[in-house]
């Protein structure tokens, strides 16, 4: 390997077909490591010149017992349960927590990432933005051997440690209610398509029509992921023949401002369109009528994602990536029909 600018762990991980974390290891001399491995990544890191980032090291070398977590939105229920479970998980196991808010910023996002960094976090907590394409900021934070955790929203392509919900599942379930209660066509109100989160609930939507017997209409799938886009979007889309009978929104503020544009109009939920959404927040609990949709286990995703940084921080994570799936609940309320008895669909 012969180069003209610095070589990262990543570079030497590539070289010799091993993971980045394995390299990180081998260079502190862990005795999980194998000898032999040892001796190969020292070697091409001495043929190479190879520096840690300074940082990076001086991260590993003096414990903050603080870990640093970015999320989108602390207005959203979910993500606010979620830090409440990723401060319990750090309360029992001696850790702090510095939150980052993107705001669903791309640049924001970038200088959250160099906050927790410079601020000598042990290790970091992501949720993207929904408006990250370019993931060169995480893939840094990989490079220089700190700890990163995904958790809800991950980043196709880089290889990380997470922390997913079940969305398939979830998506399917509650679209699978709404037919069995009587729907034929049912509207998504979904995020953009380049998240694995939105792609995931669009597939069991889709796969929750098939297995009843209903031919997938695009035209029923729109990009509409905020209450104040429901609020523009849904009144437009009544106004077409045949208008949706069911509405199953990506998240529960947008079912929100789906319902209320339906009683503005003076379409009633559910005997005229059955409306469900996703997340289970409090907003779900008082609206009129109350929003069937499905629980996250926010609380749950948050203590598990904590654990396993912390347990990565401390070299007690397994070998290599891993993800963990949050298995989701389907909570019925009154904002859907009930089922229909030996339904024909």
């Amino acid at each position: 390997m012969t180069r003209k600018t610095k070589i990262t762990i990543k570079d030497i991980a590539k070289e010799l077909g091993i993971s980045a974390s394995t390299v990180s290891r081998a260079l502190k001399d862990h005795p999980d490591i194998s000898q032999k491995t040892r001796d190969a990544v020292n070697k091409i890191a001495l043929q190479n010149n190879y520096v840690p980032n300074a940082l990076a090291l001086s991260l590993r070398s003096q414990k903050s017992n603080v870990i640093g977590v970015i999320i989108p939105e602390v207005v959203h229920f979910f993500f606010s349960s979620v830090i409440s479970g990723i401060e319990e998980a750090c309360e029992e196991l001696g850790y702090s927590v510095l939150v980052c808010q993107s705001s669903e910023n791309y640049e924001r996002e970038i200088r959250n990432v160099n906050t927790c960094v410079s601020s000598r976090v042990d290790g970091i907590m992501v949720s993207m933005s929904k408006n990250t394409y370019d993931y060169n900021h995480f893939q840094q934070v990989i490079d220089d051997g700190i700890p990163l955790v995904f958790f809800d929203r991950v980043c196709p392509g880089i290889k990380a440690d997470r922390v997913i919900v079940d969305d398939y599942t979830g998506a399917y379930t509650v679209v699978d209610h709404l037919i069995k209660g009587g729907c034929r066509r049912v509207l998504h109100l979904g995020a953009p398509l380049h998240m694995l989160i939105a792609r995931n609930r669009l597939n069991g939507y889709k796969d929750a029509l098939t297995h009843n017997g209903i031919k997938f209409d695009e035209k029923l799938v729109v990009e509409c992921d905020t209450r104040e886009d429901a609020l523009v979007i849904v009144p437009k889309l009544m106004a077409s023949e045949p208008r949706p009978d069911g509405i199953f929104a990506v998240n529960d503020l947008t079912a929100s401002g789906a319902m209320y544009a339906l009683q503005h109009l003076g379409i009633s939920v559910p005997d005229d369109v059955a409306i469900c959404g996703f997340s289970d927040g409090l907003v779900a609990q008082v609206i009129n009528p109350p929003l069937t949709t499905v629980e996250q286990h926010g609380f749950e995703m948050g203590k598990t994602a904590a654990t396993l940084l912390i347990n990565r921080i401390e070299d007690k994570a397994p070998e290599g990536n891993v993800t963990k799936m949050i298995k989701t609940t389907l909570v019925v309320r009154e904002s859907t029909k009930p089922l229909l008895v030996n339904a024909n669909v």
